[in-house]
């Protein structure tokens, strides 16, 4: 039976449709890339002030930001490549602090976030916003995305132990941060636990995915050392990533954690004799472009996402719970450095400042607060702030980032040794 002329000139026209989007994405990021490059300014604040500008203009269309596309498409390949390419040698000098900032200071993080959070909102006079909305406030902000933090401090000439330090963190507090809320949401719904079930259902969650992860990677590494092929290895590790994240969130695992792991192990076998130099080389090549044209479209998405008449509506209640949220992250990032300031992980004042700073959140927050179900009380409330956050963050932090790199003595131009910094835990 012929299939009717109107219906092929429709999927035509959607297929196009979605080709045009695509073309014109890449071009804004590429003339945001060229424009970035030329008056030194992060990339990817670059990349969300375009997107804010073209979406205020309505020229063009973009998909939109949803879980799904996240989770699906962008969150796999980016903690993929960060995993990939971190430096296992300086996780196992710091593992610690990464531990220590990514599991119990997210708790503390959202504690101070959602307490601070419910108080201020009293004083605006949301009688109807409690503790309780405070701390899926503080879940949905604490962690920081690994898609934001990657991207700025990739481009950026910091420390060694520093950046692992921050990339570290951001790609396991992710996890956390995404069964924490997952079971707030369902203290939220009344579906009441006790704290020993909460506690061992994080654990199993956490657990079961670095278990699929290990066992990905572990695979993985197999065949890349028996095999001498740069596309077929390339092919391995795709597989790997997304195979990896897709089971674990099917078994009801933390993808996130499985697809570090898988990444860890993928990286570590790369280094090793797993791969030939050549092929090497062509894989990390590969996941470096996968990474930039990963950030590219989906820093532009957050951009588009955010409405600020929507905003504008609420903005006092923003800047205070943007003010809570670093408030937090500094409190946070102060009792770990106290904790190991007499022991071989100290951090120097400069570099906690640096941690704190650029503990910038990104599209898995919007993303989160999106998939917030309709029964949440103060939904809308809770999603515009989070949007909120996120804007002034990436913004206001990633934007001034380079200059507080410079002006502390480790970003760019700057002449001062890592080990100088890193013996002296009184540096500035």
């Amino acid at each position: 039976m012929a299939i009717p002329d109107a219906i092929v000139l429709g999927i035509g026209c959607a297929t196009m449709n979605i080709e045009i989007t695509l073309v014109i994405l890449f071009a804004i990021a590429t003339g945001v890339a060229i424009t970035a490059r030329r008056f030194r300014i992060p990339y990817t604040a670059g990349l969300v002030l375009a997107g804010l500008l073209f979406g205020a203009l309505h020229l063009v269309t973009p998909p939109h930001l949803t879980h799904e596309l996240l989770f699906a498409v962008f969150l796999p390949g980016l903690i993929f490549e960060a995993a990939f390419n971190i430096d296992g040698g300086e996780v196992r000098k710091s593992w610690k602090t990464i531990g220590t900032l990514a599991i119990p200071g997210v708790v503390v993080a959202i504690l101070l976030t959602g307490l601070g959070t419910a108080a201020a909102m009293r004083g605006f006079g949301g009688g109807g916003f409690g503790i309780q909305d405070g701390l899926v406030f503080g879940a949905l902000v604490v962690a920081t995305d690994p898609i934001a933090v990657v991207a700025l401090f990739q481009r950026l000439r910091v420390p060694k132990r520093l950046e692992t330090l921050v990339e570290g963190e951001s790609l396991l507090n992710d996890g956390t941060s995404i069964v924490l809320l997952s079971l707030l949401l369902d203290q939220v719904a009344g579906h009441g636990s006790s704290w020993e079930f909460l506690v061992f259902r994080f654990v199993m969650v956490t657990g079961g995915g670095a278990l699929v992860g290990g066992v990905f990677g572990a695979l993985a590494w197999q065949l890349s050392s028996r095999i001498d092929d740069a596309m077929i290895e390339i092919t391995i590790t795709l597989l790997a990533a997304y195979g990896s994240f897709a089971l674990a969130e099917q078994l009801g695992c933390s993808g996130v954690i499985a697809t570090v792991v898988t990444g860890v192990l993928c990286g570590r076998g790369a280094r090793g004799k797993a791969m030939s130099a050549t092929t090497r080389t062509a894989v990390s090549t590969f996941w470096e472009y996968v990474a930039f044209a990963l950030n590219s479209v989906i820093f532009l998405l957050i951009g588009f996402a955010v409405h600020l008449p929507a905003l504008a509506v609420v903005w006092a209640e923003i800047g205070v719970a943007y003010l809570i949220v670093l408030a937090a992250r500094g409190a946070v990032v102060s009792m770990t450095a106290t904790v190991f300031g007499r022991t071989r992980e100290s951090l120097p004042v400069a570099w906690r400042t640096i941690i704190v700073w650029g503990g910038l959140r990104g599209a898995l927050s919007m993303v989160l607060a999106l998939a917030l179900p309709e029964t949440v009380p103060n939904r809308e409330l809770l999603t515009t702030m989070t949007f909120g956050v996120v804007l002034l963050s990436i913004l206001l932090q990633g934007i001034s980032m380079p200059w507080l790199l410079t002006r502390l003595g480790i970003g760019d131009g700057s002449n001062r040794e890592t080990t100088a910094l890193a013996g002296n835990p009184d540096a500035t």
